[in-house]
């Protein structure tokens, strides 16, 4: 009997559900880059003969987040009443960042820290505590609406900061909510009502320099209108592909990939990407062993994602971690992982924070 051991720690789990990957609802589309009788790994562009220009810098954005508190609203009562009711919130701190990687070395772009009171409760106010201002944002009903609530904050804020960070090569730090440093920004992707321009597209202001890639940690989704941006997925829960084009995933070598395929929501083409498996540089282990799937926006001109494809293959494998460095090696990129460190030390002390929000509450 044959076996390899995992080589992410046991305590995340594992990049693959296993031989039970969920059947995708999605269309999938594999005539593209190649025909699909025609499916292969794909060797690094210098031995297709292909030619990459490697970027001026690459940029990675994360952010991270920390429940201190689950709460419960207290529905008005009268004067002196007492409430019969109450809704769920939950008070938390989150957090989101860039690091470039250019010629100057790896380093800091941005960092910002935000605290949120998340409730359905239409009469919740702020909420001032010796450990900061816990802000009001608005969830839907129901049990997961404040969780859901807070997912959607932390993607927005990853918006806004990669929009800044690509428009000025310093580092910019926020903590509560001091969105000033996005005032030119915020307007293209979430309104008019946050300053800027009425009408001006976020993508426009957020070109940056013309060569620099950014790579998101996970799916793209609402984050397809930044340029030049790849979405890296560190773990595979469904199957996308066909048995046979799916077999090519395993078969793959050092820094080959598979060829582009486009996912197709029937309901949603907001969630349409085209995508495709990449293996970073790993020790041999199971056919999976250092696999990710990256994707970029599916209304780019097949040859623009063909490009990009090429790209990461040049560019991800040297960011990727080694095992005695990292519990997730090797798809939990450096860059990114470095990024997690940064901004968990700038959420706070969890227990001070809860402490505070206990006193608050206690009047």
């Amino acid at each position: 009997m044959r076996f390899s051991v995992d080589a992410w720690d046991p305590s995340y789990g594992t990049s693959v559900a296993g031989d039970d990957l969920a059947d995708s609802s999605a269309r999938v589309e594999v005539n593209l880059e190649v025909r699909a009788a025609a499916w292969r790994p794909m060797a690094v562009p210098s031995a297709r003969a292909r030619s990459v220009t490697a970027p001026s810098a690459v940029l990675f954005v994360d952010g991270v987040r920390r429940v201190e508190a689950r709460a419960w609203i207290h529905d008005l009562a009268p004067d002196g009443g007492q409430a019969t009711a109450a809704a769920p919130a939950i008070c938390a701190s989150y957090a989101c960042g860039v690091v470039c990687c250019c010629g100057q070395g790896a380093h800091l772009l941005g960092a910002h820290v935000r605290r949120g009171l998340f409730t359905a409760a239409s009469h919740a106010v702020d909420l001032a505590t010796g450990g900061g201002r816990y802000r009001v944002r608005t969830a839907k009903d129901g049990p997961d609406g404040p969780t859901l609530a807070l997912q959607q904050e932390l993607l927005e804020l990853e918006v806004r900061i990669a929009a800044k960070a690509r428009g000025a090569h310093e580092l910019v730090q926020t903590i509560d909510d001091d969105d000033r440093p996005f005032a030119d920004v915020l307007a293209g992707e979430f309104g008019e009502g946050f300053g800027g321009r009425p009408g001006q597209h976020t993508a426009d202001r957020s070109a940056g320099q013309a060569d620099d890639l950014l790579v998101v940690d996970g799916p793209l989704r609402g984050r397809t209108r930044l340029p030049r941006t790849l979405g890296f997925v560190k773990t595979h829960h469904t199957q996308y592909l066909p048995a046979a084009q799916h077999a090519v995933v395993g078969a793959l070598g050092r820094a080959e990939r598979t060829p582009i395929f486009l996912l197709n929501n029937r309901r949603d083409a907001s969630w349409d990407r085209f995508t495709w498996y990449l293996r970073l540089p790993s020790r041999p282990g199971a056919p999976w062993a250092g696999v990710a799937r990256v994707e970029c926006r599916a209304d780019l001109p097949l040859d623009e994602a063909v490009a990009l494809a090429d790209l990461s293959q040049a560019v991800l494998p040297r960011f990727a971690s080694q095992e005695f460095k990292d519990g997730r090696a090797p798809q939990n990129l450096y860059p990114i992982a470095g990024l997690e460190r940064a901004l968990r030390r700038r959420l706070g002390d969890a227990q001070l924070l809860y402490r505070s929000l206990r006193r608050a509450a206690a009047g």
